[in-house]
């Protein structure tokens, strides 16, 4: 873990376990619960075609928009099988590349994802064949309980149920909130100024405990350390959004870039990012970007491991 100081800008080395020590008994440590779910499946059109099938966005009803591979072999009216028990038509193609498809499923949908689906691996992250089977446990927090997320909040990848006691047992406040990991979190920014990009909307949702706690906390001026950029956007949208914490389900749809006064978020734990994400782009807003940069120029140079099974960094 690498740990950045903004006040004094100092950059030092260390290891995750020593987390706890950079934190206070006053502090409010946040987490994303979200559970990534298998949104990935491969299937063959009546014409015997294989196609790749990346869930997106439910629509309900069974509908779905999808990231398909290759995306030609999906016509309007085409019909793809997954499984025995499981397969679609397409009813629609959007402009932005995304496929719109009408499942048809023999019980369960999440049930049978779960029987016939595959952990979404981030690209960079090459199987022989299919994932491995340890991916279904490793690419989830310990703490993921509410299914949603096509992508893993990967700053939690690190924690154990040993770390978090150790915090509690320290007196920090722990709090879950949920922010369901879409597209919009890991698509790439295409535009030459940043003020064109826009994430796309991601759902969120807050207990009515962890509101409570976190307004009580806020008015009394403590400390919020955000685990990952997700959690981040998320109680940073709220307070812009609300000016408080609400209970129930919204919308993030905030788009941090340069200049954006965070409100909320006072220190931030994440892992290292791909070059023009707009994950980069917030922690380089929270931290001050040269100051980031000669931290990812630290990292690199003391070989850190980048992106969602590597290493993180703590900025205070």
């Amino acid at each position: 873990m690498l740990t950045v100081d903004r006040r004094t800008s100092a950059i030092s080395d260390g290891l995750f376990t020593d987390l706890p020590e950079h934190l206070n008994a006053s502090d409010v440590l946040v987490l994303n619960n979200t559970k990534v779910f298998p949104a990935r499946l491969i299937g063959r059109t009546e014409t015997g075609s294989t196609v790749e099938v990346f869930l997106v966005n439910d629509l309900g009803e069974n509908n779905w928009e999808v990231l398909a591979k290759p995306a030609k072999r999906l016509s309007t009216g085409k019909k793809v099988n997954f499984a025995d028990r499981l397969s679609a038509t397409t009813i629609d193609r959007k402009p932005n590349g995304m496929v719109c498809l009408r499942f048809e499923v023999s019980g369960d949908f999440f049930e049978t994802l779960d029987e016939v689906g595959q952990t979404p691996l981030p690209p960079y992250i090459k199987r022989v064949e299919t994932p491995n089977e340890s991916d279904r446990e490793r690419y989830q927090t310990v703490y993921a309980s509410n299914r949603g997320a096509i992508a893993a909040p990967t700053a939690g990848l690190h924690f154990t149920p040993a770390i978090l006691d150790s915090i509690r047992e320290k007196g920090v406040k722990i709090v879950e909130i949920t922010l369901h990991v879409g597209y919009g979190t890991f698509e790439p920014i295409r535009v030459e100024n940043l003020s064109d990009h826009h994430v796309l909307p991601e759902r969120y949702e807050i207990s009515e405990e962890a509101a409570e706690t976190l307004n009580a906390a806020r008015s009394e001026g403590r400390r919020f350390v955000a685990v990952g950029t997700t959690t981040a956007r998320t109680l940073e949208s709220a307070i812009r959004d609300h000016g408080k914490y609400l209970s129930g389900k919204h919308l993030a749809a905030i788009t941090i870039t340069p200049g954006y006064k965070f409100r909320a978020v006072n220190a931030l734990l994440t892992n290292f990012h791909l070059p023009c994400s707009s994950l980069l782009v917030l922690t380089s807003t929270f931290g001050g970007y040269e100051l980031i940069m000669d931290s990812y120029r630290r990292a690199v140079e003391a070989r850190y491991r980048f992106y969602s099974y590597g290493d993180c960094m703590l900025i205070v």
